[in-house]
């Protein structure tokens, strides 16, 4: 059998969060097991897809759901719906979309580095606001003729230059455009699953391989029917922009699995397991010599989701001769490797995907590297 040891790969305690790059989150055993019996027979496809999407909108209470080879497939999908609805001979076109309606409004403070998969597939920003602020009569007046969408990245929400959804959603509809919301990486709470979509959301992107612990490179998308049903049209088995981004049967199964699951699962102990190995970090590294550290919540995107405590810790190179940067670094490369992130001022560590015992790793290993510094 192939290992991560017998290819050489460094198995890492994970103090990031649900980072693609970290490999996401860790599927539940159901989950595996859903997959393994869904491996062992052919099935169609495009049914699949149909009736995972209607059970997973059952189960949510919305109006339609569509599972995706991941968030920034569904960005693409969204897109594509959008410029060329069902028309398949439009379709065959994308990504060039010369001549089509195919602009999409976004605020600057709202672009991001998975937006690059809305021009993927042939759309084009129409950018509104700037760094300080944002006003709906600048939304009413990038509208023309050639506006497909609006996109609304739901992490930029927390700046103050950023429209409310409410009143985009408000606006958008009243000129009869659909609002994309990207909330890849907005659970927990669980409740924001459906918040999107009852605030007025026709499509709602989640990444499926972050917090619902499904297969890494799936996603989900829930809103309006008739939209996702075009969606379907322009995506993966269909010969049109998002064949690229196939989906396996297994993936399909085991994402509906950890949705069901997810829903069934008792948030509060989650919640409490994170809140207590936040504070054991922040115990027993509080007092080290070179150190300020907080224990407190995100207030920039890009850290989601924000309702997860973290450890905010500046690092004092003065005393203890590295920086943030280098001692995330020596971390990583440490033996187990410990991953955390790192901003402008901090070092962080997040709780989100640390196994149980795993924080008392992170506080030996960090303890190890300023001794022996």
């Amino acid at each position: 059998m192939v290992t991560y040891n017998k290819l050489g790969v460094k198995k890492i305690i994970n103090a990031a969060g649900t980072y693609t790059k970290y490999s996401g989150s860790l599927m539940k055993a159901e989950v595996l097991a859903a997959m393994k019996a869904a491996s062992k027979q052919f099935v169609d496809i495009d049914q699949l897809l149909s009736k995972s999407g209607e059970y997973i909108a059952d189960l949510l209470g919305v109006e339609a759901a569509l599972i995706t080879a991941g968030a920034a497939a569904g960005l693409a999908l969204s897109t594509a719906a959008c410029i060329a609805g069902d028309n398949k001979y439009i379709s065959r076109q994308l990504p060039l979309s010369e001549g089509l309606k195919n602009e999409f409004i976004l605020m600057k403070s709202h672009r991001n580095p998975y937006d690059q998969a809305v021009i993927t597939a042939g759309g084009k920003f129409v950018e509104i606001g700037n760094a300080i602020e944002t006003f709906g009569w600048e939304l009413e007046g990038a509208i023309s003729e050639k506006t497909a969408g609006v996109f609304f990245f739901v992490q930029s929400d927390m700046f103050r230059s950023s429209l409310g959804l409410e009143e985009v959603i408000e606006i958008s509809h009243r000129f009869d455009l659909p609002v994309i919301v990207d909330a890849a990486a907005e659970l927990p709470p669980v409740e924001n699953l459906t918040k999107f979509v009852e605030l007025g959301a026709d499509i709602v992107l989640f990444s499926g391989g972050k917090d619902l612990r499904g297969p890494q490179s799936s996603g989900l998308m829930l809103g309006k029917r008739d939209l996702l049903n075009k969606c379907r049209s322009n995506g993966y088995p269909n010969h049109a922009l998002g064949r690229p981004m196939k989906l396996d049967k297994e993936t399909i199964i085991g994402l509906t699995t950890a949705i069901e699951l997810y829903l069934k699962e008792d948030q509060n102990k989650r919640r409490e397991q994170w809140q207590k190995q936040a504070e054991y970090i922040y115990e027993n590294l509080k007092n080290t010599a070179g150190f300020k550290i907080e224990l407190g919540y995100p207030d920039q995107p890009l850290t989601q989701p924000a309702t997860i405590p973290r450890l905010f810790i500046l690092v004092d190179k003065e005393i203890l001769g590295f920086t943030k940067e280098e001692l995330r670094d020596m971390l990583a490369q440490a033996e187990p490797s410990v991953i955390v992130e790192s901003d402008r001022k901090h070092l962080l560590i997040n709780p989100h995907m640390l196994q149980p015992g795993e924080e008392q790793i992170v506080v030996e290993k960090i303890k190890e590297i300023i001794e022996e510094g």
